[in-house]
């Protein structure tokens, strides 16, 4: 009887502990489904200027 009561006794223990770790760790996976409901907001990056600076610098280097 001792036996069975430490067992259990270990195990309500480690239990608060256990479910800690796996409500951190399943958290971000429950995330994802409720970040992806809401696509009425985008946020794009402006649009690029291409100012060519690249190519006069690969055409600089060349020469050198």
């Amino acid at each position: 009887m001792n036996r069975i009561a430490a067992t259990a006794t270990n195990i309500l223990r480690l239990l608060p502990r256990a479910t800690l770790i796996l409500m951190l760790l399943a958290a971000p996976v429950l995330a994802v489904p409720m970040m992806r409901a809401d696509t009425g907001h985008t946020i794009e990056a402006p649009a690029h200027r291409n100012t060519s600076v690249g190519f006069v610098l690969l055409i600089s280097l060349q020469r050198g």
